[in-house]
């Protein structure tokens, strides 16, 4: 019974690790936020849509777990020198590369069955996303060029856009601009994560900026795209109300503050993991708060 239950722990730690669930839970927040937010400006009721939220949801999710699939199926060999990725099934054996490649195109095969119940063009942002993270990411750019970062940040960007089109033309100042802040704090979120694990992205051959020009450009990089995100919540003032650009621009002066930080600590490390943690907890807040000042 207990060889049973360590199996099935096991098991479910290995799915887990699989569909890089941290990441999944991450990008479903912002399709929530999306789909709530069209429903409160085209003056729509939650519970009569509540059957077309879980598709979206549903449908969002395993797409995004079937990119996530193939990325872990492609990038094994990159995966077995990386520390951090170590234990990944593929990796470890203890999921075949045939089977998961299966569970990731049945994963998306499921994913976009579903969402093809919502509208064409959620269907159509969650297409985008796939597409740039599995072939222009994972594929092309990662291994080969520093913007891959750029392209990455596209497909955890269309997020909102997925949650906001199956309700309605996201050809609206909000989910544009949530999609513009969602797109740029991936770059120094990212570059956080390049910097700490610096050495391992080198063994592992992948171009991250850290990497192939250095921490000190990387500095420079990070600071311009804090800076690209002060403007954007002034432009939802009318939309989303001034306790929100309140709020956010205090986020991005404490960033703007953190990150010019960088150019004086001794310990790079100590200041990118300080940043990924603001990074994380400045995605949660956002898009909590875009909920929260609609209620």
């Amino acid at each position: 019974m207990n060889v049973t239950r360590q199996q099935s722990k096991s098991f479910i730690a290995d799915l887990k690790s699989l569909v890089k669930s941290g990441v999944l839970i991450a990008n479903v927040l912002p399709v929530f936020s999306g789909f709530w937010l069209a429903l409160y400006f085209t003056n729509q009721s939650f519970v009569v849509n509540i059957g077309l939220f879980l598709l979206t949801l549903l449908g969002s999710t395993f797409v995004m777990a079937g990119a996530l699939v193939m990325n872990n199926w492609y990038d094994v060999d990159i995966d077995t020198v990386m520390d951090r990725t170590k234990k990944r099934p593929t990796v470890t054996g203890n999921f075949s590369l045939q089977t998961v490649l299966i569970i990731g195109i049945c994963s998306t095969i499921a994913g976009f069955l579903l969402l093809f119940l919502t509208t064409l063009e959620a269907v159509l942002y969650s297409f985008v996303g796939w597409f740039t993270y599995v072939i222009l990411y994972t594929m092309w750019s990662k291994r080969r060029y520093t913007f891959n970062t750029i392209i990455g940040s596209i497909s955890g960007a269309v997020t909102p856009l997925i949650g906001w089109a199956a309700i309605d033309s996201v050809f609206h100042p909000v989910p544009i601009i949530l999609f513009l802040i969602l797109f740029i704090v991936q770059m120094p979120h990212t570059y956080a994560i390049a910097i700490r694990k610096h050495d391992e992205y080198k063994a592992a051959g992948v171009a991250m900026l850290p990497v192939v020009r250095g921490f000190a450009v990387t500095k420079i990089h990070f600071l311009f795209y804090i800076l690209c995100l002060i403007p954007l919540p002034f432009f939802v003032r009318d939309e989303l109300g001034i306790l929100f650009v309140i709020i956010a621009t205090l986020l991005h002066i404490g960033w703007l503050l953190l990150s010019i930080s960088g150019f004086k600590t001794k310990d790079d490390i100590q200041w990118a993991r300080k940043n990924f943690l603001y990074s994380v907890n400045y995605i949660f807040i956002i898009f909590i708060m875009v909920v929260l000042v609609t209620l």
